[in-house]
């Protein structure tokens, strides 16, 4: 894909724009330096805008796959007519297979397939299928602005707080998870500040985190991942607040590799932890995080950096994207329904239930 000009000034809740009758995505590899958009046409299209990290964010990959949806859709329709249901196939397993871990990814394509089945095959299939993404993209965004409020209101008194990866508007369909708390508690008066680590080796927190903070005057501080520990030990940090890409059913968190270390080190010094994510990051099929799948990478991510190799050569590489805090670290679980506060499978299933 190239950079396509939009009229719009790149943003953090405007990752995912659909205008023109095409997809545009904010190319979140190549933030904060430069703030272009990449312009889609198809399901594969998109799906290879999911598994390069243009778009990355659970919820965020979830709508970018909705969209794909619509794209192929409408090139099926074109290309094969009544056939289109058939033609359409090779995207939405193309969708499927971009990253595996994201269970929104999943949730977002059996939301898609629903309408789908319920469709005639003798009509263009865009306008209906175009309304069920944008739905999906709309309803993303009220459910980060409630689990914000939901999330600030569990702080108390002022605090800093630290973070890890990005979980705000770029990985969603805008204001964010984690990053929606953040934004709740700043704007009501209970933020000292941010603690970011920088979240290696793609570097979402120092790129993406901090690009986003420091655009809406949010005062943030870059630590590397190592430093978390001895910041913490300062005693001036309350929580702990990150966002997830599956959530088992026993509240377990699967979050960008680094979380599992953080809570450990957030525990020991008495720093409460909490995760903010949507119900549709919830798999209840999964009975725990041991059976979450853990998408890992190529060895260049951790040899390189912006494209310079600073790794030994034959040295071996182990890369995964992301790991399990289990739930007994978690104090609170905070979505769109509602708080789960010590989450255990009770407890989750009563959430889901409600």
């Amino acid at each position: 894909m190239t950079p396509m000009p939009l009229a719009i000034a790149a943003a953090a809740d405007k990752a995912i724009v659909w205008e023109n009758d095409r997809l545009y995505l904010l190319d979140q590899r190549v933030l904060p330096a430069e703030e272009v958009y990449l312009e889609y046409h198809g399901a594969e299209d998109a799906a290879e805008g999911i598994r390069s990290m243009v778009v990355r964010g659970a919820p965020a990959i979830g709508i970018t796959a909705a969209f794909g949806v619509v794209l192929g859709a409408r090139r099926a329709w074109a290309s094969a007519g009544h056939g289109w249901k058939a033609a359409l196939e090779p995207g939405l397993g193309a969708l499927a297979a971009s990253r595996p871990t994201a269970v929104n990814l999943f949730w977002a394509i059996a939301r898609m397939r629903k309408v789908i089945a319920g469709m005639a095959d003798d009509g263009d299939p865009t306008p209906r299928l175009l309304r069920e993404a944008q739905a999906i993209h709309a309803e993303d965004v009220a459910a980060n602005r409630a689990m914000g409020e939901l999330g600030a209101a569990l702080l108390g008194e002022r605090t800093r707080v630290i973070t890890h990866c990005n979980a705000g508007a770029l990985a969603t369909g805008g204001y964010g998870t984690a990053l929606g708390v953040i934004r709740s508690a700043w704007a009501a008066g209970k933020l000292e500040g941010v603690l970011a680590d920088e979240t290696r080796p793609w570097m979402q927190g120092a790129r993406l985190t901090a690009w986003e903070l420091a655009k809406d005057a949010i005062p943030v501080t870059l630590l590397t991942d190592g430093a978390a520990a001895s910041r913490l030990a300062l005693g001036d940090v309350g929580w702990m607040i990150v966002g997830s890409d599956r959530i088992a059913a026993n509240g377990d968190v699967a979050n960008k590799i680094g979380t599992y270390s953080l809570a450990v080190n957030a525990k020991y010094h008495g720093v409460k932890v909490m995760v903010a994510a949507p119900t549709s990051t919830i798999d209840m099929q999964l009975a725990s995080g041991k059976e979450i799948p853990i998408e890992t990478r190529g060895a260049e991510e951790v040899l390189c950096c912006g494209g310079t190799r600073l790794g030994a050569q034959g040295a071996e590489v182990w890369n995964p994207v992301f790991d399990v805090t289990p739930a007994a670290l978690v104090d609170a679980i905070v979505t769109e329904k509602g708080v789960v506060e010590n989450p255990t499978a009770e407890k989750m299933a009563e959430l889901m239930g409600r």
